[in-house]
């Protein structure tokens, strides 16, 4: 099986659209900033930090969570709140714009998905409308790919991606349930071998609580330490860890994308 993260690995733009300079013109196009949102403290300290779990582990979605709390915490006259919330839809659809696969895993993840033998798993902690989003950006490169829930039902999809996201598993990655739940619903018996290729929260803002650096190490032991465990299997780890810097140019994301594919070829070709 192979395990990817999705914002900061997969999606390497997602983290550029929460950089301070990013955010602030994203906010401001929005709107939201007509309601007080106008600075990257107040977007992460009051918005998303607190509702965070509600969003990343039940289907309301970023859009319905982010509004609910602003009408909540910043009490915005009643005829507003339509306001607030066109701000809010816009906002969120500027971000889910800048999330897409970055075009460089195009190759390999099209490679993966010629090899049925291989159970290929993309792993998120999201929001509940980036599951559709994701698969939807694969349908475009021609790669098959269901949810989690989905693959328990779909004789086919052996063959395809899985979309596992904790806001549609109910769990965050790091609840050794979300891996529990997943092993159940792909109806995995014997699994000998995982790779992991991941950022661990490394490539993301430093604004927000996921990726502050000391947890990141921490991090990556944990994960191994239940994939061995949930799985019985064998892991290796491949850390995408570039911190916000992903350039075309940038002679880093080159020697990434070089050492990421040795490391895939290598470990399709071995059985």
């Amino acid at each position: 099986m192979i395990i990817f993260d999705y914002s900061g690995t997969l999606s390497l733009e997602a983290p550029l659209f929460a950089a301070p300079d990013s955010l602030m013109k994203h906010l401001e196009v929005a709107g939201l900033c007509d309601f007080g949102i106008d600075s990257p403290s107040i977007f992460w300290e009051q918005l998303v930090n607190p509702t965070w779990v509600a969003g990343s582990t039940t289907n309301a979605g970023y859009k319905k969570v982010l509004l609910e709390h602003i009408i909540a915490s910043l009490h915005p006259d009643t005829s507003m709140h339509r306001r607030v919330a066109v701000a809010v839809g816009t906002f969120v659809d500027r971000y889910l714009e800048h999330s897409g696969i970055d075009a460089r895993w195009k190759p390999l993840l099209r490679r993966i998905n010629a090899h049925p033998s291989i159970r290929t798993v993309i792993a998120t902690d999201h929001y509940a409308e980036v599951t559709g989003v994701i698969i939807r950006l694969l349908g475009d490169w021609q790669i098959g790919a269901v949810t989690a829930a989905e693959a328990v039902s779909n004789p086919q999809a052996a063959a395809s991606f899985i979309v596992a996201n904790s806001a549609d598993l109910g769990v965050h990655k790091a609840d050794r349930r979300f891996w529990q739940i997943l092993k159940t619903n792909l109806r995995i018996e014997a699994m000998r071998r995982i790779l992991i290729i991941d950022d661990f929260g490394y490539n993301e803002q430093g604004a927000d609580d996921y990726s502050k650096r000391r947890q990141v190490e921490a991090r990556m032991k944990e994960t191994v330490l239940t994939l061995e465990t949930v799985f019985s299997a064998a892991v290796e780890v491949f850390p995408i860890m570039i911190g916000t810097d992903v350039r075309e140019g940038d002679v880093r994301m080159k020697n990434l994308f070089e050492g990421v594919t040795a490391v895939i070829d290598r470990f399709l070709a071995t059985r």
